[in-house]
């Protein structure tokens, strides 16, 4: 997927990828073509794997205005995770201590019409310790790692402790990847599942940086073929779920004041 990008943004990537990890080219396929999509591609959903997805903010989203995600994840067979990421960063100006972290990645996306560079720190942690944390057993302090707490103190509004989070979610997801033997290289599926009933799907691979033109070229060539719309208007799984369980929060908060909501189970 070559987006197209003014001479300025071009200037940019190409300051960019130059310090980056990784590069990974992602795109949002239009609902009305999820069935053509699952039927055209390799994709066998009983294959996929659960996951459950949470976010933390708040109801506002002032942390994600700020250029903070904090998300935890529980993934089938007992596993989880967690990550504290920075959207957008200059990769040449962090620190170069947080640079040789083994846990800290930065990552160039590319969707159609758009990029973002983004630093993730990550952390393992069980199932049992990312549900513990959504029924408010377990505070969110305890799950992340005391790498993540630090640079959550340093960049986080001094008015947003994380004791100040709530929780947004769960969104249920189904991961799965293929590899298409006409493009030759590992995709990704995930279809993200909203209580609402609506749903988005994403198509993505990763690559090198010095790789990313030429796959970009080719996985572009690959979907159209396949009759999949690549549209410059993209939305991203983490956006659109925040937006929806903060609309749910503040709908909850409305009608039933002095209950705090967002708990796995209500």
């Amino acid at each position: 997927m070559r987006p197209k990008l003014s001479k300025a943004q071009l200037t940019r990537v190409l300051k960019l990828v130059r310090d980056v990890d990784s590069v990974e080219l992602k795109l949002t396929v239009p609902v009305e073509e999820h069935r053509a999509t699952f039927a055209g591609l390799p994709l066998d959903l009983v294959e996929a794997e659960p996951r459950q997805v949470f976010f933390f903010d708040t109801p506002d989203l002032t942390l994600n205005r700020a250029g903070i995600v904090v998300r935890a994840r529980r993934i089938r067979g007992g596993g989880g995770d967690t990550v504290v990421k920075l959207r957008p960063v200059v990769p040449a100006k962090l620190p170069a201590k947080l640079r040789e972290s083994e846990s800290f990645k930065v990552e160039l996306d590319f969707l159609p019409g758009g990029f973002v560079c983004s630093g993730s720190l990550k952390g393992k942690v069980t199932g049992d310790e990312v549900r513990a944390v959504a029924e408010g057993e377990m505070p969110l302090r305890k799950l992340l790692t005391r790498e993540q707490r630090g640079l959550y103190g340093e960049h986080a509004p001094p008015t947003l402790p994380l004791e100040s989070l709530v929780l947004l979610g769960p969104t249920f997801t189904l991961r799965l990847g293929f590899r298409p033997k006409r493009l030759k290289r590992k995709m990704v599926a995930e279809f993200w599942l909203y209580p609402d009933g609506s749903r988005l799907l994403e198509l993505s691979t990763k690559c090198a940086p010095a790789e990313a033109v030429d796959v970009g070229a080719q996985l572009r060539d690959y979907l159209t073929a396949h009759g999949i719309s690549i549209r410059s208007l993209q939305r991203t799984k983490a956006r659109t779920a925040l937006e929806f369980f903060a609309r749910e929060l503040r709908a909850k908060a409305s009608a039933r004041p002095g209950r705090r909501p967002g708990k796995l189970h209500e």
